[in-house]
């Protein structure tokens, strides 16, 4: 069992997955400042972007999903604005 601890919550795991790579210097370069400025592994840091894009892939696709379903309502930003009373 593996405890992998991220800010405020932690995570427990059976297995985690090992990977390697190779980064250009002037991905590594500003990667190691911020790892030095945050007090924070590699593997942090990577994991958070990694987490990141996942979630902003996803919101991408829901997008897509949406914007190619002919059922789906659009609405205009400014219809959203008199709904809401803005």
């Amino acid at each position: 069992m593996f405890v992998i601890r991220h800010p405020n919550r932690y995570y427990l795991t059976n297995t985690i997955d090992s990977l390697s790579v190779r980064i250009p210097d002037e991905i590594a370069k500003p990667l190691n400042n911020l790892c030095k400025d945050l007090e924070r592994p590699k593997t942090f840091i990577i994991i958070k972007a990694i987490e990141n894009y996942l979630k902003e892939y996803a919101d991408y696709q829901i997008a897509l999903d949406r914007l190619n379903d002919k059922d789906d309502e659009i609405i205009s930003s400014k219809e959203i604005r008199k709904n809401l009373d803005l």
